[in-house]
């Protein structure tokens, strides 16, 4: 059984908008925190927006945005939904990619290796 299933991709003009939801299983609710990473074919997979888990965090997860979509995007949970979602504005065409959500244990960073869980992805093209 999948635990994180994302939705909420597909194609939008330059400028537009799409929020895309990251659905997880309880096993994931009671044991990660989630993070955003996209890939571009023949770029390097990045970690978007993560909600991450520090010691001087306390009971509440700190929020990290790659720069290049500070201000445009927004990271945001719904644990009553045991949903996650990611809100993009003022999309770019190189924001073009698979964009994947993932389940991490502690995670102190948004990266790769701090990751356990990934969902299949859903693909977001911004065009003309």
């Amino acid at each position: 059984q999948s635990h994180l299933e994302e939705s909420g991709g597909g194609l939008v003009q330059p400028g537009g908008s799409l929020r895309l939801s990251c659905k997880f299983s309880e096993y994931i609710s009671s044991h990660y925190e989630i993070g955003w990473f996209r890939q571009a074919p023949g770029k390097q997979r990045e970690g978007v927006a993560c909600f991450l888990r520090h010691a001087s965090s306390g009971p509440d997860a700190l929020i990290y945005y790659v720069g290049s979509v500070k201000g445009r995007f927004t990271i945001s949970r719904d644990n009553a939904k045991n949903t996650v979602y990611l809100e993009m504005t003022e999309l770019k065409p190189e924001d073009t990619g698979t964009y994947i959500c993932a389940g991490g244990i502690v995670p102190k960073f948004c990266g790769y290796s701090e990751y356990m869980e990934w969902g299949r992805g859903t693909q977001v093209n911004v065009s003309s």
